[in-house]
Parts: structure tokens; sequence; C-alpha cells
């Protein structure tokens, strides 16, 4: 039995299906990088702007109920209001993509640990962004981003 006649088959037209089905998937496949970075740095940008709302109460919150380790209350208010504030936008532009997740995948990991009355519905809540994250640092921002449209400027591959 040769190519052509496998193809006639109802094994070769189940296989001509999935490959169909497989090529439009890859097509949506930037459109999925781009929803999943949009919605992650959503989540960390509205975050931030909660914050400097009102900075009297995020110095509380920092005093009294994140336990950050190592920095005093004040500093610890204004990095992580900047890193809320910054690497969502670099997310959702995808630039620096994966230096943006690898960021805030770690400040994902701090939040969790310096927060111990986080409930079990906000540990579930951040372990998905974390896994929304690492999908994001380990694929890349994907074509739909200025990571990928840079390196086709400059010929290099990310």
């Amino acid at each position: 039995m040769n190519a052509s006649n496998v193809s006639q088959t109802p094994v070769g037209a189940a296989l001509a299906a999935y490959s169909a089905v497989a090529r439009c998937l890859s097509c949506l496949s930037p459109v999925a990088d781009l929803a999943l970075r949009l919605w992650v740095a959503n989540v960390f940008w509205k975050s931030g702007l909660t914050k400097i709302q009102s900075w009297e109460t995020t110095v509380q919150l920092f005093t009294y109920e994140y336990q950050v380790p190592l920095l005093p209350p004040e500093v610890a208010a204004v990095m992580g209001t900047a890193t809320e504030l910054f690497f969502p936008v670099l997310l959702a532009l995808g630039l620096g993509g994966r230096f943006a997740a690898f960021v805030l995948f770690v400040f994902n990991i701090i939040a969790v640990i310096s927060y111990p009355g986080l409930n079990d519905a906000g540990l579930a809540q951040h372990q998905v962004w974390g896994v929304m994250l690492l999908a994001c640092l380990l694929h890349g921002p994907g074509r739909l981003s200025l990571d990928h449209w840079l390196a086709k400027r400059l010929n290099f591959h990310i």
C-alpha cells in the first residue's frame, strides 16, 4: 500500500482531518498567546492601580498584613507597586516578554509567601496566575508581540 492509497482509507481520512484541525489550531496559537499575556498582565496591573489609589492604605498593608522579608514596609510597598505597574505593560506588549513573565512569576511567589492571611480561593488564583506566567516564560510571548516583531526586523531568534 503506498501513500496515495492510505489517503483513501478511513485511517487516511482521519489523518487528513486531524491535520486540518491541527493547522487551524496552529493559526489560533498567536491569538491564544496574546490573550494569555493580556489576561495575566491585567490582574497585576489592576492590583498596582489599586495600590496607588490610596498610598497610605498600601503602606499600612505592607506594615501590618504583608510580611515581606528583609525590606522595610515603605520600600516593599514602592517595589511591589512599581513591579505591578511596570512589568504587566511589558508582558502585555510582549516586549522582553519572557523576562517580564519571569519577574511577575517570582513576584507572584513572593506575594503568596508574604501574605499569611491568604485563603484557599486566593491561593488557587495565585496558582492559576503562576501557571499562566510559567507558560509565557517557557513558550515566549508569541508572534503577536513586540519581541517577535523586533526579532524579525533585527534578524535574531528569540
